[in-house]
């Protein structure tokens, strides 16, 4: 996964970025533009987000809470990673730190997202879909987001083929939030490529990150450190 820098990302909003443009507050429509694109065509370019998000502290007048409320999501399925943090962090503080009597819908939204945002980055996979089925509101921030399950899915799967060589099948039945053994079966072999044993266990295929590596420490002592050594000993008994 690329979120920075994908391949996907058009001459137009580079220039927009690297250049003077990113403070031109027209250019806030081709970067909502650009936003639309990615959440149709499942990829994430979180760099020119952030530029979006820039030009809305410069021009709190264009701020769409809609976008913002996007913006997160996509960063989101970057995890684990400091994406959504990022973006986080270029929100006004009535957003990105409600108070406990806010009413705004906007900083309501961010605070759901903080949630779900947590549970994905601490691994608490079984926790992040039972708090997504939990309200409305989640499938409402999420709608924009084409694929928005599947992509958390895969990146799931992703992470835990770089940890695990065999899972048990109800195990990732929790971690993916699929709703049954044979789902999850399903998923693994047409999406994943792996192979499910009859004993009810997912194996994983081999690579460099699963893959257990013997360490070997080596030490290079030479006679003369020897020797220093025991000259030392010898000076302070002395």
């Amino acid at each position: 996964m690329n979120g920075e820098d994908p391949q996907e990302r058009p001459e137009q909003i580079r220039n927009i970025i690297n250049g003077l443009e990113r403070y031109n507050p027209q250019a806030a429509e081709v970067l909502e533009a650009y936003l639309q694109q990615q959440c149709e065509e499942k990829f994430c370019d979180c760099n020119a987000n952030r530029a979006l998000l820039k030009l809305y502290q410069l021009n709190p007048d264009r701020i769409k809470d809609e976008v913002i409320t996007n913006i997160l999501v996509k960063a989101m399925t970057q995890f684990p990673s400091p994406q959504f943090d990022l973006a986080l962090h270029l929100l006004s503080p009535s957003h990105s730190n409600p108070g406990p009597n806010s009413t705004s819908d906007l900083a309501e939204a961010v605070s759901k997202l903080r949630v779900l945002n947590s549970q994905l980055e601490s691994a608490q996979y079984g926790r992040f879909w039972a708090t997504l089925d939990s309200d409305d509101i989640y499938a409402d921030l999420t709608t924009d987001i084409v694929g928005f399950e599947e992509l958390i899915r895969l990146r799931i799967a992703q992470l835990v083929s770089q940890a695990y060589r065999e899972v048990q099948v109800s195990v990732l039945e929790g971690w993916l939030g699929l709703d049954s053994e044979e789902a999850v079966k399903k998923f693994v072999v047409e999406t994943c490529g792996w192979k499910v044993g009859e004993d009810g266990m997912v194996q994983i295929p081999k690579n460099p990150d699963n893959e257990a590596k013997k360490t070997e420490i080596r030490e290079d002592v030479t006679v003369d450190m020897f020797s220093r050594v025991i000259k030392r000993s010898w000076e302070d008994s002395a």
